[in-house]
């Protein structure tokens, strides 16, 4: 395929929004093009750009083939799509009391990147840090020291692109990487294709990833604040104090804004990333470790980070045992159907909830990814719940929605908001656990 033919259907995915920012197909552009900052997140620059149409075969925004690559990779399918596959299931928190209380999901993920580097095992750990290059934005960098590390270990909820910085790795290297399920899916298939930076990531560290949001959020909290536009931020920290933390913004001014994470969830529902919509994965399938918190009345009300967590490979299951044994991580096994119940919400939110609205967008016309499978058996009071949900965010996600919003103030938007969720929680939860567990798919 000629190179503008590509780059038309690149460009294509990032008009219709199918872009998830995740910078894979700039590694085929022979550096005409590289990711560029947008208030919808990242994008690659088309200007004067020419890609290979290898670009086409890793781009999430097409889609991935999940069967496929779970045979590449896994060497068969898993026993259930629901959450993939799965060598040990945890629940735990990282050895580190300072970790696990400034980390994010108990700190697990930042405990096994030191751990890794601590023990030469990488040269490397690719992750994201808030702030950088300025307070509001966030990028990926390669950190090769623990404190490097530990200035990483916070949850960062806009997009951010990370396959890019393969391009960086120096040769003979070894690295561990963190990435969103997206991005650990592109990186298998480059790994599958054989791209040798790929083959240079030997650990895959991934959080679980339920919805992101937009960086056009953060004015519109600001602007729900009254912060006056004239006023910089110079500090944010998406999950700062005990778990479960809450958003911190600090201004030029001085100004401290604080908002619980339960609160500035409001800002979801209008300005979810398309990503979050479009995507089936919520467990990070193709890391090697895939960790999320741990959402149950009995560790929400210690309030301190629990998460769970699973190994996938027998090489990490080794590590975890290892690091368990040394106590660098304190951690017990979790029968799967807890660790499932934990998060019943969002696995159907993506296994199901996904794959109809990509089908209710295909069906105006619109392409949408195609991860060569899809759920059998969805209930119709299931499809209806869903017509809810998108209409929500339809709704939600235009101009004037977004302009009103912002006039309703953040205490009273944020309180009303979480009622309104746990009701709609509530009223829902029988249609959208119904058949979760024998949650079966048919390839396409």
């Amino acid at each position: 395929m000629a190179s503008n033919e590509v780059t038309k259907k690149l460009q294509q995915v990032v008009k219709h929004r199918n872009c998830a920012g995740c910078g894979a197909c700039v590694l085929f552009s022979n550096e005409t093009s590289k990711m560029v900052r947008t208030p919808s997140g990242p994008i690659p620059d088309f200007e004067n750009a020419s890609f290979e149409e290898a670009a086409l075969n890793i781009c999430p925004g097409i889609g991935i083939n999940y069967p496929e690559l779970y045979e590449h990779h896994y060497g068969g399918q898993p026993l259930s799509y629901l959450h993939g596959e799965i060598k040990k299931v945890r629940v735990g928190f990282s050895g580190s009391p300072d970790i696990r209380k400034n980390g994010a999901s108990g700190g697990v993920i930042t405990s096994v990147s030191k751990y890794l580097l601590k023990k030469g095992m990488v040269d490397g750990v690719v992750c994201v840090q808030q702030g950088i290059p300025e307070p509001r934005d966030a990028s990926v960098i390669i950190a090769r020291t623990d404190k490097a590390i530990e200035l990483a270990m916070q949850s960062v909820y806009i997009p951010v692109s990370v396959l890019d910085i393969l391009s960086s790795f120096k040769p003979n290297e070894n690295y561990a990487m963190v990435c969103l399920p997206e991005q650990s899916a592109a990186l298998r298939k480059l790994q599958q294709m054989g791209h040798p930076a790929a083959k240079q990531v030997k650990y895959l560290l991934g959080p679980y990833t339920g919805t992101a949001l937009y960086p056009a959020a953060i004015d519109a909290f600001l602007r729900s604040r009254r912060v006056p536009r004239k006023e910089k931020v110079t500090q944010l920290k998406w999950r700062e104090g005990e778990w479960p933390g809450y958003l911190e913004i600090k201004t030029d001014s001085g100004k401290i804004l604080q908002s619980k994470k339960i609160y500035y969830n409001f800002l979801i529902p209008f300005y979810v990333t398309h990503t979050s919509l479009r995507s089936m994965d919520f467990v990070n399938e193709f890391a090697d470790l895939s960790v999320g918190d741990a959402w149950s009345p009995k560790y929400e009300a210690e309030r301190k980070g629990f998460a769970v967590f699973v190994t996938r490979s027998e090489e990490m299951e080794a590590i975890v045992q290892e690091m368990i044994k040394k106590g660098f991580l304190e951690a017990e096994k979790q029968p799967l159907e807890k660790s499932i119940a934990m998060h019943g919400h969002m696995l159907d939110f993506k296994k199901r909830g996904g794959y109809i609205r990509n089908r209710m967008r295909a069906f105006f016309g619109h392409p949408v990814p195609d991860y060569g499978y899809k759920p059998v058996g969805i209930a119709v009071s299931r499809k209806l719940t869903e017509l809810v949900i998108s209409s929500v965010f339809l709704l939600a996600g235009n101009r004037v929605a977004r302009f009103f919003m912002t006039l309703i103030p953040e205490k009273v938007m944020g309180p009303a908001f979480d009622f309104m969720r746990l009701k709609w929680k509530n009223i829902s939860k029988p249609a959208k656990r119904k058949g979760l567990n024998s949650y079966k798919i048919e390839r396409t």
